[in-house]
């Protein structure tokens, strides 16, 4: 409570100072402003990009350092010493034993984010004073040139201000110049023409999905489809800019069938899935040969006569998510 007390009270005080390329955790701005302004710089002709990586920044920013920057703003002393404090505080392990912190900003706080974007103000001016187009969201930041050579200069003088200046450490192995096309920020892979996201974010979407319709968790409808809701949506909201139309369509397709096979193993013996089958509106003849389908649950799920009896409004009715239009509403909310 006396951290966000405190960064409420002092954000304004750094927040006037900050540049224009910073967008992480600062009101009014979001990692999509980021992307968005990679896509604009690539639109000018700057097809190469530093995609920098600080080794451990939370682990290793310099105390010293951050309450120097810290007293160019705060003349408190008390204030002072107490954000000391909380960065000298320490970490209680597992076994009931307190590591020290003689450097780093505990993760998590409410007052951490702040302290970051304080710590990597200077970074950001030492950019613009150089006339780099970059986009920082805390750590993660990218810096596009319009050709190789500027690139690996950028990347020398760059590393060696931040090592020298910030005493940060930058991830040699990590750190590396490429097209732009062949990096990855916030996530997505961004071109002059699309923003896409990257395949393993959706690989990890479909896992998940996967994992909340699989048929061996034992777990009420109701709960699962909340879940599923909760899920879809918050996926969405983030990704959704980096997802083709064709894309949430065979998604939407995807996930609808792995409800049904949830409903389908849900409805295990003939004579419920003959019940349920003959509430939805379906024959007798067709349900006979359908309830009693020896097929896997992946196949039956994607019979005809489960398709019709399970469709979409059904679905959307017991509380399906619909990737589809999900996505329409993201992309297009004004209609």
């Amino acid at each position: 409570m006396i951290q966000q007390a405190i960064a409420q009270v002092i954000g304004p005080l750094f927040e006037v100072q900050f540049s224009e390329h910073s967008y992480g955790f600062r009101p009014g701005r979001r990692a999509h402003d980021a992307v968005k302004s990679i896509q604009a710089a690539a639109r000018e002709r700057r097809g190469y990009a530093v995609d920098c990586d600080l080794k451990s920044f939370f682990d290793k920013v310099d105390h010293c350092e951050l309450m120097q920057r810290l007293r160019r703003r705060i003349e408190d002393g008390r204030v002072l010493r107490l954000i000391g404090r909380y960065l000298r505080a320490g970490t209680v392990l597992p076994n009931g034993t307190r590591e020290a912190t003689p450097a780093g900003v505990p993760q998590g706080g409410p007052l951490s984010p702040l302290l970051a974007n304080i710590m990597l103000d200077d970074l950001d001016h030492e950019l613009e004073k150089r006339g780099h187009r970059f986009a920082r969201y805390a750590d993660d930041f990218l810096i596009v040139v319009k050709s190789k050579r500027a690139a690996q200069r950028v990347m020398d003088s760059i590393s060696g201000y931040i090592e020298t200046k910030l005493k940060l450490l930058v991830n040699r192995v990590k750190t590396k110049v490429a097209k732009l096309s062949e990096c990855s920020f916030l996530g997505f892979e961004v071109t002059a023409k699309r923003i896409h996201c990257l395949d393993t974010k959706l690989k990890a979407f479909k896992d998940t999905i996967g994992h909340i319709t699989s048929r061996s968790w034992s777990i009420a409808m109701s709960e699962r489809l909340k879940r599923l809701r909760l899920y879809v949506n918050g996926w969405l909201g983030y990704y959704a800019i980096g997802m083709p139309y064709a894309d949430a369509r065979a998604l939407d397709k995807w996930l609808r069938r792995r409800v049904r096979l949830c409903f389908w193993k849900q409805w295990g013996l003939a004579r419920t899935r003959f019940r349920n089958l003959l509430k939805l509106g379906i024959n007798r003849k067709t349900i006979k040969q359908a309830s009693r389908c020896r097929k896997g649950y992946w196949r039956c799920s994607n019979l005809r006569v489960v398709c019709i009896a399970m469709n979409n409004v059904w679905l959307a009715e017991q509380g399906c998510p619909s990737i589809k239009d999900k996505w329409v509403n993201l992309r297009y909310p004004n209609g």
